[in-house]
């Protein structure tokens, strides 16, 4: 929630049955928590998956325009944003005003996903954010050649039969997702500065691999990398309301 160009309050939660309940919890929550009364939120923009059926949002844009708009607000010197969410990946080109150039975006397959990390955690019966941290201990990840998640389930599942080093398979998982990320980013132009968003933005070993692919040092971003799309929603919709 954004007041006089400066966060108020935001809140992270787990999706709910659909987005409009999704929404409509998270709304009330950020409201309750910041002492806003809902009669004086007077424009609200919506992102993300649903956003044309939230029934309190005054207007919807798409996750694109609102992941450049919100990481150009905190960093304007920003020019690419890498936002590798739960359900898709997108490269965003911006221009000095924040506007989108150009991007790219994942194909249907959690493979390039936060799902696809939060399965491979499953599998290993550890938590998404240790997945991260443990591959740092790895010198020796493993390889996984699959490119679909289901294939690549089999394999991590073979390398954990086979006693492979927990560490050592995180690795390989937060590698094989950074390459798939690299391959993609290659369809953009991709200019310094250089951000990720999202939550995978949270996962040291995803990062640090995609740094080294790449051959640029991403700039840390100063909020929760998992609101970058929300903030630029909040920056239309008091854009909105100013020229309204």
């Amino acid at each position: 929630m954004l007041e006089d160009s400066e966060i108020r309050g935001f809140k992270i939660i787990r999706v709910k049955k659909t987005p409009v309940e999704t929404a409509e919890s998270v709304f009330e929550m950020v409201l309750s928590e910041t002492g806003i009364n809902r009669d004086n939120v007077k424009f609200v923009v919506s992102t993300g998956y649903g956003r044309d059926n939230i029934p309190f949002s005054n207007k919807s844009m798409t996750e694109i325009t609102c992941h450049g708009l919100g990481a150009h607000f905190l960093i304007p010197s920003i020019r690419t944003i890498i936002d590798i969410g739960g359900q898709d990946c997108k490269v965003i080109a911006v221009d000095r005003t924040g506007k989108l150039v150009e991007f790219a975006m994942n194909e249907k397959c959690s493979a390039g996903t936060g799902r696809y990390l939060e399965i491979m955690a499953n599998l290993l019966h550890i938590s998404l954010d240790d997945l991260g941290t443990l591959s740092l201990k790895s010198k020796t990840p493993v390889q996984l050649k699959s490119t679909c998640s289901i294939y690549a389930q089999a394999e991590v599942l073979q390398c954990i039969n086979s006693g492979f080093k927990k560490s050592n398979i995180a690795a390989g998982i937060n590698k094989a997702m950074a390459e798939r990320v690299y391959s993609m980013s290659k369809k953009v132009k991709m200019r310094p500065d250089v951000v990720i968003s999202g939550g995978v933005a949270k996962n040291a070993g995803v990062v640090g691999y995609l740094e080294e692919m790449i051959g640029i040092e991403f700039l840390k971003l100063p909020i929760d990398p998992q609101i970058i799309g929300a903030l630029g929603a909040a920056v239309i919709a008091q854009e909105r309301y100013k020229r309204k």
